[in-house]
């Protein structure tokens, strides 16, 4: 698959390397601004049950 789109990347190795640095961080921004938030309330990360009753002191 990395190998479909660096061949189909315009210019040079430098051109491909800096426009395969500048995809990975617009898949970057866009997880984080839109893909993490609308998937966080589906996610069991807060449902914590964790309580005092079987700890060692």
């Amino acid at each position: 698959m990395y190998g479909w789109i660096w061949r189909h990347l315009p210019g040079n190795a430098w051109a491909r390397a800096f426009i395969s640095l500048v995809l990975a961080l617009a898949v970057v921004y866009v997880l984080f601004q839109y893909v993490f938030p609308w998937a966080e309330p589906l996610l069991p990360f807060n449902d914590v049950t964790v309580d005092g009753a079987g700890a060692a002191r």
